[in-house]
């Protein structure tokens, strides 16, 4: 059967991409669908058509069913791709879309309404012999009902809408005390979210791993799985990282959660992609948790183990055609790790950022995929989802994709807004994460208020001292030689064989570093306190911010900000910023140092020679911070000295017209 002419993408962003891309490879035009806030947006470019849908607000505009309809057969489409979200996972926008003649490229809809319904799918799921958590499926309202049923069921409970996904309305309750108020909480957020205010409660299962099934059909009666993505990684049960294989699941586990997830979808009459989600207890008991009817965000990491295209399939399917693929044929190579790059302050509780980006330059590495739907200048608004793109790396094994894939986001540079590229860096790079062990509540015990628990390596903090150090150098000699301000080549300096000897600062750590460069040569040795490395320093891109250095023949890439001898670095999701000094200027700023600190403590010095021509203290008085106390003059010119605190005066060590030395005490203050 042939395959369409052309779609409708009834989505935006980096999922338009995605879709457009298999698209233009299969020969298929596409239709773009636009908000006025995206009119600009790369995906709107990148198709072959584009249609204006409405106001920014996803309401006015991407989750009016009509007006894509329309668009749709205006231009000429036979079929409408939901991608995810929005419209994804709605049996009435499936049906409308059926009725006005255009293939919906997902399941039917009787199929999303059943397994849409938390708690339609888990009977059915019963039905079909799949493991389901212990619960009331039944609607719950009255709490004293919801007490006995949590009773039943056994403590902790978690109470979840029946409509909706993502997390959203759930609540984990822990004893009875707290159940009445979390289920008028979940009803009432479940209502305004999903206009559906029917809850439910299962056994909460505590320290469990989440664990998800790809799983394609098609028409003809044929399933297969494409085996499991690990999704523990999460804050507020939004997915932070994922990864193919899990790590705790063996070929045997496998094979029976795969097994069940397509038992699933032949008793719903699926056809298409979807996700079968589970929960895995620590012992490795897995239970039934929902199925999303859609395409999952993170299907690129399945692409790269499996060398399947899962939109391909998706194409083939809804236009008839038997799968191509059997269960059989289906291998997994390999490993694929993804992270979720959004625009989200992770130190303020994860909340959403907005701006325009104003600098931009994308990961790059062997085995790196990146999916994303910006570029510089584009606008990040309020009205849409913070997810600008997904950074995803294939490796041999494990540790080689995770490898791969803390170094692709330690050269992924964003500015204009606050991203989470920093925070999904720090918890690739986590030795819990790095050994495996996972949770859903890894966050929330390793990161919590969104920051490691951990301190940094020693090494990260050393190794960007040395990047930091490189860009410094540079830029100094390039100035003092006169030379253009910029140069394509690290270390192109003019004094290139001589030693130079710096210290660099980093919180309260300092490190010694000398660099000597080769003639004509990006080779450089660098000492850093008494520990020798061969650094080579290709070209380093001044405008993109960013470092790539070979260190005792291992690549590293580094991401830096530069404000004279202050250097902000990003590496391995530490982010520190680090003061470069000559010996010389380090003494002088030790010197400084010092007398702030003797002046920060209960004496007020002198800060030059002179003559005291004033006193405005005596014993007894209380002073505040900035406060005139007293004046002096020195070299034919009279300054005042202020108090450096808020303190009781103790002591006055001077009077006026006595003649004083630099660091001279003048007056003491009472420290209690």
């Amino acid at each position: 059967m042939p395959l369409f002419e052309k779609i409708l993408i009834a989505n935006r962003g980096e999922i338009a991409i995605r879709v457009i891309k298999t698209c233009r490879r299969l020969g298929i035009a596409t239709l773009a669908v636009y908000s006025e806030a995206d009119m600009r947006s790369p995906y709107v470019r990148l198709a072959d058509e584009a249609a204006f849908i409405g106001p920014p607000p996803a309401r006015q505009s991407y989750l009016v069913g009509e007006r894509l309809i329309e668009a749709a057969l205006a231009h000429g489409c036979q079929a409408v791709h939901p991608g995810y979200g929005f419209l994804s996972e709605n049996a009435a926008f499936a049906r409308r879309a059926a009725e006005a003649g255009l293939v919906f490229i997902g399941p039917p809809p009787t199929a999303i309404a059943t397994l849409g319904d938390k708690m339609a799918s888990k009977t059915l799921a019963l039905q079909a012999g799949v493991p389901v958590v212990p619960g009331h499926d039944q609607p719950l309202d009255d709490p004293e009902a919801a007490l006995a049923a949590a009773e039943a069921v056994g403590w902790p409970v978690l109470i979840k809408p029946a409509a909706g996904g993502g997390g959203r309305g759930m609540r984990i309750v822990r004893q009875p005390s707290e159940l009445a108020h979390a289920l008028a909480a979940c009803r009432d957020e479940a209502l305004k979210g999903f206009a559906d205010g029917r809850v439910f409660l299962e056994r909460y299962i505590d320290d469990p791993r989440h664990v998800e099934v790809q799983v394609m059909a098609d028409r003809h009666g044929n399933v297969i799985h494409l085996g499991e993505r690990e999704c523990s990684i999460q804050r507020r049960y939004q997915k932070v990282i994922e990864e193919t294989p899990s790590p705790a699941v063996d070929e045997a586990l496998r094979e029976r959660m795969g097994r069940v997830a397509c038992d699933l979808a032949r008793a719903a009459g699926y056809e298409g992609a979807g996700t079968v989600e589970f929960i895995l207890a620590p012992d490795l008991s897995f239970f039934f948790l929902e199925m999303n009817t859609r395409l999952q965000v993170e299907h690129p990491i399945t692409e790269l183990v499996t060398g399947l295209d899962l939109v391909e399939m998706q194409l083939e399917v809804a236009a008839g055609r038997p799968l191509a693929v059997a269960q059989d044929d289906v291998r997994l190579n390999g490993w694929g790790i993804e992270a979720r790059v959004c625009a989200e302050d992770p130190a303020r509780g994860f909340v959403p950022t907005t701006g325009m980006i104003t600098r931009y330059a994308v990961p790059r590495g062997e085995g790196v995929r990146l999916d994303s739907g910006i570029e510089d200048g584009s606008l990040v608004t309020i009205h849409y989802d913070s997810l600008l793109a997904k950074v995803s790396a294939w490796g041999g094994s494990r540790e080689q994709a995770r490898q791969r894939l803390a170094r692709a986001l330690n050269g992924y540079h964003i500015e204009g807004l606050t991203t989470n590229v920093d925070f999904v860096n720090a918890v690739v790079n986590h030795p819990a994460f790095a050994e495996g062990r996972l949770s859903t509540g890894f966050l929330e015990e390793y990161f919590p208020e969104g920051a490691s628990n951990l301190p940094p390596e020693p090494w990260h903090l050393s190794y960007t001292a040395m990047a930091a150090l490189m860009v410094f150098h540079t830029r100094r000699y390039l100035v003092k030689e006169s030379l253009k301000p910029m140069s394509p080549l690290v270390g192109a300096a003019r004094t290139l064989q001589d030693r130079h000897d710096y210290v660099v600062r980093v919180d309260h750590q300092v490190f010694n570093i000398s660099l000597k460069g080769e003639p004509d040569s990006r080779r450089w040795e660098v000492v850093v306190d008494g520990k020798k490395h061969e650094v080579l320093a290709p070209e380093f891109a001044y405008f993109r911010r960013r470092l790539a250095l070979k260190i005792d023949g291992v690549s590293h890439m580094f991401r830096l900000q530069y404000f004279e001898n202050h250097i902000k670095g990003f590496f391995c999701g530490v982010v520190r910023t680090y003061e470069i000094y000559t010996p010389a200027e380090w003494n002088l700023a030790q010197y400084m140092q010092r007398e702030r600190k003797e002046t920060l403590d209960n004496v007020l010095r002198c800060p030059m020679p002179g003559l005291i021509t004033a006193l405005y203290a005596k014993e007894g008085d209380y002073v505040r911070k900035g406060q005139e106390l007293a004046r002096m003059e020195s070299m034919k010119m009279e300054s005042g000295i202020a108090s450096t605190c808020d303190a009781q005066v103790e002591k006055v060590m001077v009077s006026p017209g006595q003649t004083v030395e630099s660091g001279d005490a003048l007056i003491i203050f009472r420290t209690s």
